[in-house]
């Protein structure tokens, strides 16, 4: 009996090898294009806010951001994470952290560029808001480098305070060059500076450390001490120089610690291990012992948190840019994929329900960027009251509300792009890890909340100030009016306000977010912002707007146009 054969086509070579089936219905990378050009709501932001000047240098700057190679070292950088050596083969301690190339490409395009710098080198209109809006560009690429960057321009305000040691030390913090070599400051054109503050036993809680400090001679500002104790979170430990806080016996003051001894010797402080961070794996955090350090004193003795809160105060805007910056790069990816990706039929972008939750994440970036880039002009005219008072309060409601959001609108994009989004192999699970960073770094959440009475009980002018700038666009929408005006009642008694904090300055985000959207941002935006977020509908997730709004227009203004 014949048994039935198995007929082949000559012609058909691939049917049974590896060519299985074609691959469709992918987007391809988000790549090769240009940060700056792509982000509608930035470029007006920096228009509105006084930096049309840098329109050109920005432009340059969004295109590298965007080229494929500038995306693989942000890659490379968080694929391989820095290695600690206590002593080098010899035995001579060293404590030396040792980063991928990628990172110290990163590093030296930031500090080329000025984001170190910018706004202290070359003050003006529009400085804070240009070098908030590299920034914005910059960290997008790859977050966690970005701290040392920050902690080296912040330092200038509290080094500022000790014009001696500003002399030697700022020109080199200030210079626009990178050099990481483990080398003594006097051999180096270029210098970063770190941050060293919290202990074990305190945390947040500064005031309880038990680093002290010993004088090595005459007593106070400028003099040098040798420091004894520990720090249980140092971040960028490879930073040539630290501001430190230790006690005296006048109480808790300020010192720069450098890493070498002004005669090449090393300085005691040593490196006990490199944390093991769930993200922000590029950029090295430490704990540290601290055996007699050379530091000198910055500022004046026992006011020590005054001193370095200057410092605390621009890193903690850093976090509002980043956490922006985050949520931005999570709208791009998701609405780059959805425009480029169909499912039962049609487009994903252009069905009902995804289109709600890509326009609900598209407006939380708006209106985060927004908020910060207004509280960078505030930053530009500190001689101005008004501003002033108004960089003081908002920067810590933004900082609390900002960078707490983001969590959530990082794993919504990386839920858009679906299970290809939770591989290792794209940038959501990196945005996903980093997205908590902020919120809990330069004080968690209820620090910031903290922070805001404080601001409110030594400044009752800052809540003047912050009504006032709000309720610039009383008049423009109903939803808007009712909110502020329930808002400004609830602070008529703020007897209890540490209980309430959260609420009311999670409130006091969400009105300035909606004046500043409702005056200045576009108007699908602002409907869409007071429609879901001043007004409740019952839902708590995005992907609530109501009826009525417009997503697919937020849609097309918030999704990159590639090729």
């Amino acid at each position: 009996m014949n048994s039935p054969q198995r007929k082949t086509e000559s012609t058909d070579d691939n049917r049974y090898l590896s060519a299985t089936h074609e691959v469709i219905n992918q987007p391809r990378p988000l790549e090769n294009y240009n940060l700056y050009e792509q982000d509608t709501a930035l470029r007006e932001a920096v228009l509105r806010e006084g930096a049309g000047f840098a329109n050109d240098d920005l432009t340059r700057f969004g295109a590298w951001a965007g080229l494929a190679d500038t995306i693989e070292l942000g890659n490379q950088a968080n694929a391989n994470k820095p290695t600690f050596r206590t002593h080098d083969r010899y035995g001579h301690r060293i404590d030396e952290v040792t980063f991928h190339p990628a990172y110290h490409e990163l590093m030296r395009v930031a500090l080329e560029n000025g984001l170190h710098s910018s706004p202290w080198t070359n003050p003006g209109k529009g400085a804070h808001v240009a070098r908030a809006a590299k920034y914005y560009l910059h960290s997008q690429v790859e977050a966690a480098h970005c701290c040392p960057v920050t902690m080296t321009f912040a330092a200038i305000p509290s080094i500022q305070n000790q014009p001696d040691l500003a002399k030697l030390w700022a020109p080199k913090i200030l210079a626009n060059e990178y050099d990481h070599r483990n080398l003594p400051d006097t051999d180096k054109n270029s210098v970063t500076i770190g941050m060293a503050m919290t202990e074990k036993q305190g945390g947040s809680d500064v005031r309880a450390n038990t680093t002290m400090a010993y004088p090595m001679g005459q007593q106070g500002p400028g003099q040098p001490y040798e420091l004894v104790g520990h720090k249980w979170f140092v971040s960028a430990p490879m930073c040539d120089a630290f501001l430190v806080l230790a006690q005296t016996t006048n109480g808790l003051s300020c010192f720069l610690m450098p890493r070498w001894r002004p005669d090449g010797t090393k300085n005691p402080w040593q490196v006990q291990q490199l944390k093991n961070k769930m993200g922000n794996v590029a950029n090295a955090s430490s704990e540290v012992e601290i055996r007699g350090a050379l530091a000198w004193m910055v500022g004046a003795e026992g006011r020590g948190v005054r001193t370095i809160i200057e410092m605390v105060a621009m890193t903690r805007f850093d976090c509002m840019i980043g956490s922006a910056a985050g949520m931005r790069q999570a709208v791009a990816q998701a609405t780059h994929h959805c425009h480029n990706r169909s499912a039962f039929g049609a487009t994903l972008s252009d069905q009902p329900l995804m289109q709600n939750v890509l326009a609900d994440l598209i407006i939380e970036n708006e209106a985060a960027l927004a908020y910060t880039m207004r509280v960078a002009r505030a930053m530009d005219n500190q001689n101005n009251e008004h501003e002033r008072l108004l960089a003081r309060l908002a920067t810590p409601v933004g900082k609390y509300w900002i960078c707490k959001r983001t969590p959530n609108h990082a794993y919504e994009a990386m839920e858009c792009i679906g299970g290809s989004g939770v591989m290792e192999d794209c940038i959501m699970p990196r945005l996903f890890r980093e997205s908590p960073v902020n919120a809990t770094w330069e004080g968690s959440g209820n620090v910031q909340c903290l922070d805001t009475l404080r601001a409110l009980q030594k400044e009752p002018e800052t809540l003047d100030a912050f009504f006032k700038e709000a309720a610039e666009a009383r008049g423009t929408d109903r939803r808007f009016d009712q909110y502020l005006a329930q808002l400004q009642h609830d602070f008529a008694d703020i007897s209890d306000f540490q209980y309430r904090a959260r609420n009311l300055v999670d409130r006091m985000a969400l009105t300035m977010q909606g004046s500043l959207l409702l005056r200045f941002g576009d108007k699908d935006v602002a409907d869409a912002f007071c429609a879901s977020r001043l007004q409740s509908g019952g839902g708590m997730n995005y992907g609530n707007l109501p009826s009525g709004t417009n997503p697919a227009a937020i849609i097309k203004r918030g999704t990159p146009v590639v090729g």
